[in-house]
């Protein structure tokens, strides 16, 4: 006999979970009962909206689920803003939230919640357990549904009586998703179509991606010499430095790139949903019906077809696809048969991509002492491949995009969700996956300060982190659309911020001012050498916004 908090956790082992995020709550007492002496490395956050980017960053680096508890009411409603970036990042994450006794439902008992209600626009399953003895199921279930097809996060609701109750229950195996590959006849007709094209392009993005996947995207671009753009925030997925990778279909992107796109006669998109970010506002593709004969491979059914008709739909992971792709090109019958139409001017298109989004990455004059510019120039060439760089949301974000290269896989943690305040929960969780790794936390004045408690977090549990505050005493978006629709009345866009640096001592940790540009490489150098978390407060000009870069929003 056990009571369900110590079932609970045997299915998490069981399913593989080795960390989980929280914020400690009356009502999953038995489940940190459960964690005790388990094994289970157990993070306790000051925000449950920082528990629950936590472990959506943690599913993100490791393609597993990332496991957060939170507590009943304001537990839950502070949590959903990670379970939302889960669901549009495609990310695979289990939420589970305390309820109120079994025998006090329906009666507004003390911050009761209906969950499905609440978390069914922003989860693939939201469910309430409501026998002890069925566990293993719902967790198992939980697994299965968080990873298969397009990945997701899914709400557990978790009565306080069910899960102090005891049950004799048999454990179940871990869950196993669905491969889902591709038909050998797509392949072929992807492949096929690709090379015969004149302007052909691959667009990557969207969820359940590997290393390995990332790898075969590479040897696949390259047998048939076709560019390769990345979606909004998923730059990691191709080397940066690979010859057919041309730069982000994101926000604001290099104009040359954007034309490609327009101008493809054939386009693959590989994994993204073709949302708004990564459509330019739906105008790269024209809806519903693009001008580019569209190669669709999404691992949901219902997405294909969903916003643009596809010439080709393809239901299957993209990683298993794309695996798929490069085995194909890679066989002889392919080669026998493989006659791309004018392979040097094909050459000669990727190349000039390739050199376009080159001098994109030229840094582009702006205002003040400090050039945000030449920062993200200094942060390319000098940390080494496997550094994690993470941001929320925000006008400083275009720089990053812009002027940084993503060399390794699972080196770029983004909401593409647009949510302020993810950067600084999401260096934290993947410093403490990968302790041995360079992780910088890229954040606004405005984005950090949504999650700044977050800093004690990373300093009690040593996740060494390197936060770059980008200071400019405004939301700078909103600021530049406002200077753009009311200009000369600014209204509600101010910041009065504090000394950031200070903080970062008051919690025993580095902390630094940098005004100018050469002051910069001293300052990372010192945060780098530390052996505590550090915070770096770049003071940056307020006139030196994005439009520089030619951004819509970010």
């Amino acid at each position: 006999m056990r009571h369900g908090g110590q079932i609970l956790v045997q299915a998490l082992k069981t399913n593989g979970v080795t960390r989980v995020f929280c914020v400690p709550g009356e009502s999953y007492l038995a489940a940190l009962d459960g964690l005790f002496d388990s094994g289970i490395d157990t993070v306790v956050t000051r925000h449950e909206s920082g528990a629950a980017m936590m472990a959506e960053a943690h599913g993100k680096l490791t393609g597993r689920p990332g496991i957060a508890f939170v507590t009943r009411g304001p537990g839950a409603t502070n949590a959903s803003a990670g379970v939302h970036i889960a669901f549009q990042d495609s990310t695979p994450m289990i939420l589970f939230v305390g309820q109120v006794a079994s025998d006090q439902r329906d009666r507004e008992a003390f911050q009761e919640v209906d969950y499905r209600a609440m978390f069914s626009p922003l989860a693939k399953w939201v469910a309430e357990v409501d026998r002890t003895d069925r566990l293993p199921e719902y967790i198992n279930r939980a697994f299965a549904t968080a990873l298969s097809g397009r990945p997701g996060p899914v709400v557990l609701a978790l009565p306080e009586d069910m899960l102090s109750d005891q049950a004799d229950v048999i454990d179940m195996p871990a869950a196993q998703p669905p491969k889902a590959q591709a038909a050998q006849s797509d392949i072929a007709e992807i492949t096929e179509r690709l090379a015969q094209a004149k302007r052909p392009f691959i667009l990557v993005g969207g969820g359940g991606w590997r290393a390995e996947a990332r790898d075969a995207l590479g040897a696949f671009a390259k047998a048939l010499n076709v560019p390769v753009g990345a979606a909004f925030r998923c730059q990691d997925y191709l080397n940066n430095d690979h010859p057919n990778y041309v730069g982000d279909v994101g926000i604001g992107p290099n104009p040359e790139l954007a034309k490609a796109v327009r101008e493809a006669d054939v386009l693959l998109a590989l994994g993204p949903r073709l949302g708004e970010m990564t459509t330019s506002g739906y105008t790269l593709l024209r809806a519903p019906l693009p001008e580019q004969a569209l190669l669709h491979v999404h691992a949901d059914a219902n997405e294909l077809g969903r916003v643009y008709h596809p010439s080709l739909g393809v239901a299957g992971r993209p990683a298993e696809v794309v695996l798929q792709l490069a085995a194909h090109t890679g066989s002889g019958r392919f080669q026998s048969t493989h006659n791309p139409h004018d392979p040097d001017g094909r050459a000669a298109y990727v190349s000039a991509l390739r050199r376009s989004y080159e001098a994109w990455q030229r840094p582009v004059e702006t205002p003040g002492d400090l050039k945000m510019q030449q920062v993200m120039a200094h942060l390319r060439d000098t940390l080494p491949e496997t550094a994690i760089l993470t941001n929320g949301a925000g006008n400083y974000a275009g720089w990053l995009h812009r002027y940084y290269r993503w060399r390794g896989w699972r080196t770029q943690l983004a909401p593409t969700s647009g949510s302020m305040g993810y950067g600084l929960p999401a260096a934290v969780a993947a410093a403490l996956e990968h302790p041995d790794r360079s992780v910088l936390c890229l954040a606004g004045d405005g984005c950090f300060q949504m999650t700044s408690q977050e800093f004690g977090t990373a300093c009690e549990y040593g996740a060494k982190v390197i936060v770059l505050v980008v200071n400019n005493g405004m939301y700078g978006t909103i600021r530049m659309h406002q200077q753009k629709t009311y200009p000369g009345r600014v209204s509600a866009t101010r910041l009065k911020n504090p000394d950031f640096a200070a903080l970062a001592r008051a919690y025993g940790a580095l902390g630094l001012t940098v005004t100018e540009t050469a002051a910069f490489p001293d300052a990372l150098a010192q945060a780098m050498a530390a052996d505590t978390p550090a915070i770096l407060d770049l003071k940056v000009d307020p006139r030196a916004l994005s439009t520089t870069l030619q951004t819509k929003d970010l």
